[in-house]
């Protein structure tokens, strides 16, 4: 089955990298010849297309990852058949407005992170088609959703992921200023966060009870926490996830 990817832009290129590292053959996959398209077919054997139309007459799913702005008006006019599905990772942009534009195929929207290409993106998918499973393994886990709005409220973990990652600066960055090298600082912090996820995602215990058992009443993580509620960051950090949802919601 090829995979045709149109907007071959920082996040298709995550992806790609992550089929690649699973073993994938890249001679069925074929890119547009825009953004990183023509880049990344010489470099790793993917098949370039001449152009969009191109890239749906020869493809069975077509990953669309262009600007949300821009979706509806990529499928527009393209030679789209009744066997193909169009798998949509434009944030904000609804089943409703891609339909028309790339009838008769089905549209199913994903929502994945550049950790993609190590492997390591939770996938928002709504509706899951079994034609998609293999991919979307490929480069994380698949978190399936039941409604369209839950595929909204989901979608706002997409900002969360970047604003980890600035934490994960921001307390390095302090780090190194108090002593650490910055290769130790780096290191120590992100893995930090990743040890916080996995006792998240790995336990079956409420998420109350396993902060809780951290908080040593005078302890060192109770003193940061009760500071960081002091100075209303978490009352922020739900704020910024309305503010992302809106967003979200108003491109809908």
């Amino acid at each position: 089955m090829t995979l045709g990817v149109i907007g071959v832009g920082h996040l298709a290129a995550s992806i790609l990298k992550g089929l690649l590292r699973v073993g994938m053959s890249p001679g069925e996959m074929i890119l547009s010849p825009r953004g990183y398209g023509a880049t990344l077919a010489e470099r790793h054997g993917f098949l370039l297309a001449k152009d969009n139309a191109d890239v749906v007459a020869k493809s069975r799913l077509v990953l669309l990852a262009v600007r949300p702005a821009d979706a509806p008006l990529a499928l527009d006019g393209l030679p789209w058949r009744e066997d193909q599905i169009v798998v949509s990772a434009c944030a904000g942009v609804p089943i409703s407005q891609l339909a028309s534009a790339a009838a008769p195929a089905q549209i199913v929207r994903i929502m994945p992170l550049t950790a993609s290409e190590i492997g390591a993106s939770p996938t928002l998918v709504y509706p899951l088609r079994p034609e998609i499973e293999p991919y979307l393994n490929a480069i994380g886990s698949i978190i399936e959703l039941e409604t369209e709005d839950q595929f909204e409220v989901g979608t706002v973990s997409a900002a969360i992921y970047g604003w980890a990652q600035a934490l994960v600066r921001e307390s390095s960055d302090w780090s190194v200023a108090n002593g650490l090298s910055e290769a130790a600082a780096r290191k120590l912090v992100a893995q930090t966060f990743v040890a916080s996820g996995r006792m998240i995602a790995e336990s079956d215990e409420p998420m109350d009870a396993i902060l809780k058992s951290l908080c040593t009443p005078g302890g060192i993580t109770e003193a940061g926490l009760v500071h960081l509620q002091d100075q209303r960051a978490i009352d922020a950090w739900r704020q910024s996830c309305d503010v992302v949802l809106e967003r979200l919601r108003k491109t809908t």
